[in-house]
């Protein structure tokens, strides 16, 4: 179900996370203090407003109070991102996620009331870091510490291959494949005796160990 939300700061990161959920069919409404940014991008949400987000008769006027989620994404300003997470959750808010630049940030955007705190440039740091910048690794979402479900290019000996004979089928426990990728085709949760072909691309689960050991060889 759509949401109602509000996007409060137009750098790169709010404007980008605004276009986003707007794509994704939310009302969006994003806010900046920085008429360029604010016209930059009108089409992109539903609406796009010039605003001081640290006046809480700007933020009533804009009918924030009934909207159903809000992102503080003022990223360097610091004190501005704690002036608004309060106001906000003042005013009734039921979920404001606040962008924090470090954990003393965040720990005070806990205690106005932030209901989630998020640092995206850390989390984009972690996620890099966990393809092992191999030529091999697409994407990667992590579950644990040690494992997680990544994206690969099986390299050139998997090729012509079943999953069986490379230890990639259900009977290893460690690590296995979910999902081939076969052009504009997905063969989920396929049999061991499923062969790898020529640009194939395989969604496994298991230890990033694993995967490295077995993927980069």
């Amino acid at each position: 179900m759509p949401n109602q939300v509000c996007v409060i700061g137009l750098g790169r990161f709010g404007a980008k996370l605004a276009t986003t959920l707007f794509q994704a069919d939310h009302e969006v409404l994003g806010i900046d203090l920085d008429d360029l940014r604010v016209q930059a991008m009108l089409g992109r949400v539903t609406y796009a407003v010039e605003a001081d987000a640290t006046s809480e008769t700007a933020l009533r006027d804009l009918g924030i109070a009934d909207m159903d989620v809000a992102v503080v994404a003022l990223g360097s300003q610091v004190q501005s991102s704690i002036i608004t997470t309060m106001l906000l959750k003042t005013m009734g808010l039921p979920f404001v996620i606040a962008r924090a630049t470090d954990t003393r940030h965040a720990e005070i955007l806990h205690r106005v009331g932030a209901d989630k705190v998020i640092f995206p440039e850390e989390e984009a740091a972690i996620r890099a870091a966990s393809l092992d910048l191999t030529p091999n690794s697409i994407d990667f979402i992590g579950i644990t510490e040690t494992d997680g479900v990544h994206k690969l290019r099986p390299p050139e000996h998997m090729r012509g291959r079943s999953l069986h004979d490379l230890g990639l089928g259900h009977e290893n426990h460690r690590l296995i494949t979910m999902v081939i990728q076969r052009g504009h085709e997905y063969v989920v949760n396929p049999s061991d005796e499923e062969v790898i072909g020529d640009g194939d691309i395989l969604v496994v689960v298991g230890s990033h160990e694993q995967v490295a050991r077995t993927f980069e060889r």
